[in-house]
């Protein structure tokens, strides 16, 4: 049951050229950065990322696709990183961009083994009648369009409502960050660091937690329990220094302040 013999190098280094990694966070908030960077010292290429966002220059998700090891990636928000603007009006990065809701959704669902749901987000516009750009070519043109989603019509409450089929999202591997976590892999996340990653957690084959303060089991108590340990597979204790090492995306003061 003790999950917690891994260092970030030895958690990450069955990953595979190819694989397909679901990724916590939003923004640069609750980032499994220590593990990003372990990753990135592995070499890999060609991932399938799914994630919030694809981070900033040089921080989280950025510095993979700064060194070109993301083929592609699922996100809901591709904001605040000039390099993967470059990357994917050059043709070099696919790009799957779905509602942020229905990213989460398709997360959860994956993790619970629901195979698809429906839902009303994107009706009537190409995220469920296809032909939004997934990959441009270099000339500018569309090389590879989203596809036409299957679409059904429910009668919800006496009214009639068209709604389209998203699959759930299982990845071969997921890596997160926890304020907390103990042996057993139960994690608590602090505040707004919860975001994506307990549905990142759970849609991961094998599913890497980088935590920032280690505990022994019973410490946590089951009220506690952010995300159960039947959905952590490897946990990596960081040190006091790798936990505070945070960054802030954007900050903001007042003048004169």
């Amino acid at each position: 049951m003790d999950k917690s013999n891994w260092t970030a190098t030895s958690a990450v280094a069955d990953i595979p050229n190819g694989a397909s990694l679901a990724v916590g966070g939003f923004g640069l908030c609750g980032i499994p950065n220590v593990v990003i960077r372990a990753i990135l010292d592995l070499g890999v290429t060609g991932l399938q990322t799914v994630s919030n966002n694809c981070g900033v220059d040089e921080w989280g998700l950025g510095v993979l696709l700064s060194a070109h090891r993301i083929a592609r990636t699922t996100s809901s928000y591709v904001g605040e990183n000039k390099e993967f603007e470059r990357q994917f009006l050059s043709g070099e990065l696919e790009v799957e961009l779905i509602p942020q809701g229905t990213l989460a959704e398709r997360l959860r669902a994956g993790g619970s083994g629901i195979p698809a749901f429906f839902t009303p987000a994107g009706v009537g516009t190409q995220v469920a009648e296809g032909g939004m750009p997934w990959r441009y070519a270099a000339d500018g043109s569309i090389s590879l369009p989203s596809p036409a989603k299957e679409t059904r019509v429910f009668d919800v409450d006496g009214v009639e409502r068209e709604y389209v089929m998203e699959r759930g999202i299982v990845t071969d591997f997921a890596v997160v960050r926890a304020s907390v976590g103990d042996r057993h892999g139960n994690l608590i996340f602090d505040k707004s660091t919860r975001n994506f990653n307990p549905l990142v957690a759970m849609a991961g084959k094998i599913t890497i937690a980088e935590v920032e303060r280690l505990v022994e089991p019973g410490e946590i108590t089951p009220d506690q329990v952010h995300l159960p340990g039947v959905f952590v597979q490897r946990v990596v204790a960081l040190t006091p220094e790798q936990a505070a090492d945070k960054r802030i995306e954007r900050r903001t003061i007042t003048k004169g302040a």
